[in-house]
């Protein structure tokens, strides 16, 4: 969602009369776009800032611009941490950005964090700034009202609001017009997706992605991030009946622990998970399925721990996200007592390497066989494009550039550490 949200910034930014820069040091305006959901990536944001310091003493007439959801959540602490900074607009403001940089150009430092995500959306400029790649993130939904006691997501992004379906088939239409063949449908509740549809009924997510589905150019189609609470019939059925609705599913359970669950407010069981899982494979027997994992959550223990593991073991995951609980102020489980750090980062170790099994079993079955693949951009190595299959993963192909943009059946020869080698059936 935040390279979208970049990307926006950017078209507004050029609509101002500003072009994306090549290099920090020729920039009039810098913005740094953030992500609160780990302490590490709120950090992160205050080690950029240093960096730029003496870029910024240089340089007067520079502007610096904090944007994204570390910038809703700290709002003008930001400014008084680091005065450097010019603009904090969070992200529901970034339409805002022209006007917030006139007025730091005035020398008036501006902090914008209104939550106005309609606003925000009827107001962004059509898309102008030409496209480097085939496939391009297109966002339906944003905020999250499940508050899991672990997440800023509700405090940072708002409560959720679907845009209106109308909006969302001229977006992608445009696209579709550009050059791109692959959307990814983005949402903090993607599935959550509860929009006007086109008919003037409200739609689901099932209806949106079948509505994109007859827009000529478009080949595939891809979704996320979703909750197994939102995992409606109709959704299920669109993975059995829609084509160009690609065989993967980024579906996070977080834990395999119906007590850790609920202590995470994630309002469903493991076992309903499971037969949530087994439901989606029967309409779709060839779907990989992602997920995400936080291991030291407070209150875990060892047998909790192991009831992850044995749902990761029969789940059998294709790829998979996990992390170290990371306390976020303002949520609940912040002021539960913690597991210690060491605890729980041997409980990640060994967490990803069952999760790193599964991967590579799901990456050496392709070997053989023929998979679609979309090129994206050239590889590592002269003569070679690299893209990804219809179950998101990156294959590498020696082939002629002319194939770029293009989606070719390729037969997988290699299966290597995090990608696939393959060779072009015809």
């Amino acid at each position: 969602m935040n390279v979208y949200d970049s990307e926006r910034m950017a078209e507004t930014m050029a609509v101002a009369g500003y072009s994306v820069g090549c290099s920090e040091k020729d920039a009039d305006l810098i913005v740094l776009n953030t992500c609160h959901i780990r302490e590490k990536a709120t950090e992160k944001i205050y080690s950029e800032l240093g960096r730029l310091k003496p870029l910024k003493l240089s340089n007067p007439s520079l502007r610096v611009a904090v944007a994204g959801c570390v910038a809703q959540a700290e709002g003008e602490e930001i400014i008084a941490r680091q005065p450097l900074v010019d603009i904090v607009v969070g992200p529901q403001s970034y339409h805002q950005l022209p006007e917030l940089v006139s007025k730091a150009e005035q020398g008036r430092k501006s902090v914008a964090t209104d939550f106005l995500a309609d606003e925000k959306f009827e107001r962004l400029p059509k898309a102008a700034l030409p496209r480097k790649s085939p496939t391009a993130f297109l966002t339906v939904q944003e905020g999250c009202d499940k508050f899991c006691t672990f997440c800023v997501v509700p405090y940072t992004r708002g409560a959720e609001y679907s845009r209106p379906a109308a909006r969302i088939v001229a977006e992608a239409a445009q696209l579709a017009d550009r050059g791109v063949r692959e959307i990814t449908l983005l949402g903090q509740n993607v599935n959550a997706y509860h929009g006007e549809g086109v008919d003037g009924r409200q739609w689901g997510l099932a209806a949106l992605i079948r509505a994109i589905a007859d827009i000529g150019g478009i080949e595939r189609i891809r979704y996320t991030t979703s909750h197994p609470s939102d995992m409606s019939g109709d959704l299920i059925e669109a993975h059995a009946s829609c084509a160009k609705l690609m065989p993967y599913l980024h579906l996070p359970v977080q834990s395999g622990s119906d007590k850790i669950l609920k202590a995470m407010n994630r309002k469903h069981t493991s076992g309903q998970y499971l037969r949530l899982i087994e439901s989606i494979r029967r309409a779709r027997p060839d779907i990989l399925i992602s997920g995400d994992f936080i291991v030291g959550f407070p209150g875990e223990t060892e047998s909790d721990f192991e009831d992850t593991l044995r749902l990761v073991d029969e789940i059998g995951y294709g790829q998979s996200y996990s992390f170290r609980y990371s306390p976020r102020p303002g949520t609940p489980a912040a002021e539960r007592v913690q597991i210690p750090p060491d605890v729980a980062s041997e409980r990640l170790r060994k967490l990803q390497l069952l999760l790193k099994k599964h991967q590579r079993a799901a990456q050496d079955s392709m070997v053989g066989r023929v998979a679609t693949v979309l090129f994206e951009r050239r590889g590592r190595q002269e003569g070679q494009l690299a893209g990804k299959s219809e179950y998101l993963q990156a294959v590498h192909v020696d082939c002629d550039e002319k194939k770029l943009g293009e989606i070719a059946e390729v037969r997988i020869i290699r299966s290597e550490p995090n990608s696939l080698a393959g060779e072009l059936v015809n």
